[in-house]
């Protein structure tokens, strides 16, 4: 997969996930893609939400897995 079509296959997790998130009043956004690490940034009321790490690997990071399975890790960075 070429580092394009990852970046598609990430967007388009992301796509699946965000409508979740809004209707909580969140949002979410792709930072970078460094070798099989995504960073991405929790918005709106995900930030400091009691579950957002849950969030994060739990829906997230598994729904990125399935369009893009060589990602490994998906982190948050704050602010």
């Amino acid at each position: 997969m070429t580092a394009t079509e990852l970046k598609v296959n990430v967007e388009k997790a992301l796509e699946e996930i965000r409508p979740f998130l809004q209707s909580d009043g969140g949002d979410i956004s792709l930072i970078s893609i460094e070798e099989e690490t995504v960073t991405v940034r929790l918005e709106g009321a995900c930030v400091g939400c009691s579950v957002n790490q849950m969030t994060l690997k739990s829906g997230v990071e598994m729904t990125i897995k399935k369009y893009a399975p060589q990602i490994e890790n998906v982190i948050n960075i704050e602010g």
